[in-house]
This record gives structure tokens, C-alpha cells and sequence, in this order.
């Protein structure tokens, strides 16, 4: 862990999220969804969003894995705000079942709001430490590009700040970015809204990219 990432506390000892356990037998895997617009959906006019096309897509691996999803996105959300919200939002969804699983989704809040980009990697390290310590497994969605040649240049060093977050946890991390920079589809479908959220077609772009980024490996549903 980088002295950034520490903020001057005491190194933590954990097995990485990428570790996580299954028992044996049926499996009741509560997945908690905790980040800005992007996970909310926002600008999908079939409500959608990438979060719940993902978990609408997730093989279950057959009748003894059970699944229940909670979408906990916000607008406006930044780093910031989701390392202060999940320890309150999530247990309750989280009780009583087996496997507790978070899913992370920041990043254009971050730039937006001006957080630096050590800021934004203490904010993630902390979530991601601290879940992973008390047995919680962790997956990062990342920041998608913009219409803006200038915040784009921002989020590109965020994104790949994000991701040597996760890469030095053992943490999964899907790049939106670097795929969707340029990509014809997206920038018509920013475009045709508010330049920033998707529509219909980025959310499924954005969808596709989850699910073929170590999606059901992470779930541990690939075999």
C-alpha cells in the first residue's frame, strides 16, 4: 500500500476481495450497487441503467444460487460520499445473507466537484480496505468519458489512478474509459442528452463491458 493510500494510519492486514470464500452448498449472495448517476441509471429512458442489465444477464449458475440486488446510486455522488454512505446503507441489505458483495461506481463526480486525484485513490483505498478486512468482497466500475476534450484529460488520470487502486488490493476494475473514448455510439448517445450520462445504447455499452470484464468470475459463477 502507497503512503498516499495509508493517510498516515496503520497498514491493514486482508485477504484481497479477489479471495473471497464461498461456502459450500446453496448460495445467497446479497450485491449492493453504491455510486453516482451512473449507477442510478440516470438518462436511460428504459430505467435500466448498466447495473440492472448486468444483474439481468448474470447466470446464475442454476437454482442454488440465489441473488438479490440493491441499487444504492445517487446523483452527485462523488468518492467522498459513497466512502461515507455504504457502512450505513449497505448492512441492512447485506443481513441474513451469505456472501456480502459490494459493487463501486465513481468517478465523474470526483473530477466535477474538483477532488484531487490522491483524494479520490485515499477515498477508494479506505472503502476497499476497510470492506475487504471485514470479509466483504469488492468490484470497481470506472469513470466513463465525456463530450470534453479537457475533463476527458482529467478522467484519464483518474481512471487510471482507480485502477492501481484496485490492482494493488487483488480488486477487480473495468476501464469505461479507454473503451468508449471515441467510440461512435457513445458520443451519439451523450450527445443526444446532457453531453455526460448515456441513454439507452451507453448504458448497454457500459453494460457489456462489466459483464466481459471478470464479471461471473468474480461471482465465482464460471465453474
Amino acid at each position: 500500500m502507497s503512503p498516499a493510500d495509508q493517510g498516515g494510519r496503520v497498514e491493514l492486514e486482508y485477504a484481497p476481495s479477489a479471495d473471497f470464500q464461498v461456502a459450500d452448498g446453496p448460495r445467497d449472495i446479497g450485491l449492493c450497487f453504491v455510486g453516482d448517476g451512473f449507477v442510478a441509471g440516470y438518462g436511460d429512458p428504459k430505467a435500466l441503467g448498466w447495473v440492472n442489465r448486468v444483474v439481468g444477464r448474470t447466470d446464475r449458475g442454476g437454482t442454488d444460487t440465489d441473488i438479490t440486488s440493491y441499487n444504492l446510486g445517487v446523483r452527485g455522488a462523488s468518492s467522498a460520499d459513497v466512502m461515507n454512505r455504504w457502512r450505513g446503507e449497505c448492512p441492512a441489505r447485506w443481513q441474513g445473507r451469505g456472501e456480502r458483495r459490494l459493487v463501486i461506481g465513481v468517478g465523474a463526480e470526483d473530477v466535477d466537484q474538483g477532488i484531487t486525484t490522491a483524494r479520490s485513490r485515499l477515498n477508494l483505498a479506505n472503502v476497499l480496505d476497510e470492506a475487504s478486512s471485514t470479509g466483504i468482497a469488492t468490484f470497481v466500475v470506472g469513470p466513463t468519458p465525456t463530450l470534453d476534450a479537457e475533463v476527458n484529460a482529467r478522467l484519464q488520470t483518474l481512471a487510471d489512478a482507480l485502477a492501481d487502486v484496485c490492482s494493488r488490493r487483488g480488486v477487480p476494475f473495468v476501464d469505461c474509459f479507454t473503451p468508449l473514448l471515441g467510440h461512435d455510439q457513445w458520443q451519439s448517445d451523450l450527445a443526444a442528452g446532457d453531453t455526460v450520462h448515456p441513454g439507452q445504447a451507453g448504458y448497454g455499452l457500459m453494460a457489456w463491458l462489466v459483464l466481459n470484464g471478470g464479471w461471473a468470475t468474480w461471482l465465482q459463477l464460471d465453474g
